[in-house]
């Protein structure tokens, strides 16, 4: 298992960086060229949700992503910082009512929450396999595709 990991500063400006590195890694990993623009896609949209987060909250630390490479799968971690207010939420647990991912402070006007929910709803259109999570030390999405290995007839 092979595994990337990348640190960045909660600017926007470095969100394309992050994309850019998920796209080289994951077309090494053997994950299908079709679906290299979804993973940069789907990278963006994460980072620049942790870039909002701490910035939104007054978090200096740095934005994490980690690119793992298994036998028959990709994955990409996004994580923030920012402590959750209540517990933990799956991007696709359906539940309408269910804690802010991230724990983004309730007291932020409601378009931020508006925004943070588009942005899980365009990451988990663009990847099957998605589970967002969060607790008191930060949240993290993690997406995971399958690697050409894994497709491979035997």
């Amino acid at each position: 298992m092979a595994t990337v990991e990348l640190r960045f500063s909660a600017q926007p400006e470095h969100v394309r960086t992050a994309r850019l590195v998920a796209a080289a890694v994951a077309r090494r990993a053997g994950v299908d060229e079709a679906v290299l623009d979804e993973v940069r896609l789907a990278v963006g949209e994460a980072c620049s949700r942790a870039v909002g987060l701490h910035r939104g909250n007054g978090i200096a630390a740095p934005v994490r992503v980690v690119l793992i490479e298994e036998e028959k799968s990709f994955s990409i971690e996004v994580g923030d910082e920012v402590p959750s207010t209540g517990g933990a939420a799956s991007a696709d647990s359906g539940a309408p009512d269910a804690p802010a991912v991230g724990g983004a402070d309730p007291s932020l006007d409601a378009s931020a929450d508006g925004e943070d929910e588009m942005g899980l709803a365009v990451i988990s259109g663009l990847v099957d396999d998605v589970e967002v999570t969060s607790g008191e030390y930060g949240g993290v999405i993690r997406m995971t595709w399958p690697t050409a290995s894994a497709t491979a007839l035997p």
